[in-house]
This record gives C-alpha cells, structure tokens and sequence, in this order.
C-alpha cells in the first residue's frame, strides 16, 4: 500500500513536472516575442511627416492640372470636372441628357451634378490606396486622392464610373454641402470673369 501511494506521488510530481516544463517553455517563448518586437525600430510617428506629404502632393497637383482646376482646389477645396458622354448616354435621346460634371473631393465620393440647375444626379464611391502604406495606417494625403481622382475620371470616366459604387447623393455626402459648394463654385466663377474681364481692359 505504502508503495504503491508511493509510485502514485511519483506520477503526479513528474506530470507536473512535466505541466510546470511546458508552462515555462512557453512563457519563456512568448518573453522571447515580446522581446525581439521591442528591440524593432518602430516607425516613429513623425507630426510634420503628413504635412510635408501634403505639400508635395500639392505641388504635384499643381503641376499636372490647369489654372482653373488648381484655383478650384485652392480656394475651394474640390475640382470640378466636366463629364463626357458616357457610352449608355449614345442613343437617339443623347441630346436630351443634359451636360453634367462632377465634383472631386478630398477622401469622399465623387459627386455627379447638372451645372445648368445644380440638380444633384449621384455620388461615386472609389478608393485609391496609399501603396507605400509603411504600416502605419496612412493613406494618401489629400491633394493625391483629388488626383488620383482627376486622373482616373479624364482618361477614362466610362471605367471609373462603371467599377464604382453608384449611390444617391446624401450616402455618404450630405447634399446640403454639396448645394452650398455649387453655388460657391458659381460665385467663385463670376467673380474669376469679373477679374479676368477687369485684366483684359
């Protein structure tokens, strides 16, 4: 009897024994982790570093549309760009469609409006992600969304209209602001033919 709760005892100290080595090794591994993600040069986070993005996108911008677009953009905030005639748009009622454009924000949908009576037609959901993402969980800084935006829709609107999500206006936009920037890119126009006119005298 003596000898067998013996044996017994023995079992249960080399089983935990045995429990207790595992527990150790793991908790010596996970130490390990823990330790090695610590000594990697984390990517410091920088205040200046999207500041200093934006400026280059900026200029970039800057540098591939023309002076209306980019003083749309400086004073505004968004681009105006003029639709064409998409391929559904080619039937014998085509002239009936009135000429339409859109307004190109900064990180929001594309929003498609009449300019002859501001009427809001809808907005266009696209992304176009930052492929230099470090990790960090940047995307692209504003100016470069508005031209990547600009790019996609001038060379090939049909594509970038036909892949995006298609909403009515008031999805993700509110349509009071997009109202209110109509009319403020109406104001800005006048005021820019007044001025022209003014330099052409």
């Amino acid at each position: 009897m003596l000898l067998t709760l013996l044996v017994l005892g023995l079992v249960v100290a080399v089983l935990a024994a045995s429990v207790g080595a595992r527990e150790l090794a793991r908790r010596a591994r996970a130490s390990r982790k823990r330790a090695r993600s610590a000594h990697r040069s984390p990517i410091a986070y920088d205040p200046g570093r999207e500041r200093r993005a934006e400026q280059r996108a900026r200029q970039l911008l800057r540098s591939c549309v023309n002076d209306e677009e980019w003083g749309m953009y400086r004073d505004l905030g968004f681009i105006r760009v003029e639709g064409r005639r998409l391929p559904q748009d080619r039937r014998a009622d085509a002239a009936d469609v009135p000429p339409y454009a859109y307004l190109v924000y900064p990180h929001k949908p594309i929003v498609a409006y009449v300019p002859e009576s501001g009427r809001l037609l809808s907005e266009y959901c696209v992304e176009f992600p930052d492929l230099t993402d470090d990790g960090t969980g940047s995307r692209l800084p504003a100016s470069d969304d508005v031209l990547a935006k600009w790019m996609a829709l001038t060379s090939d609107e049909s594509r970038v209209i036909g892949q995006a999500n298609m909403h009515l206006v008031g999805r993700q936009v509110d349509p009071a602001r997009v109202r209110r920037d109509v009319w403020r890119l109406s104001e800005w126009e006048r005021r820019r033919g007044h001025a022209v006119e003014a330099r052409g005298r």
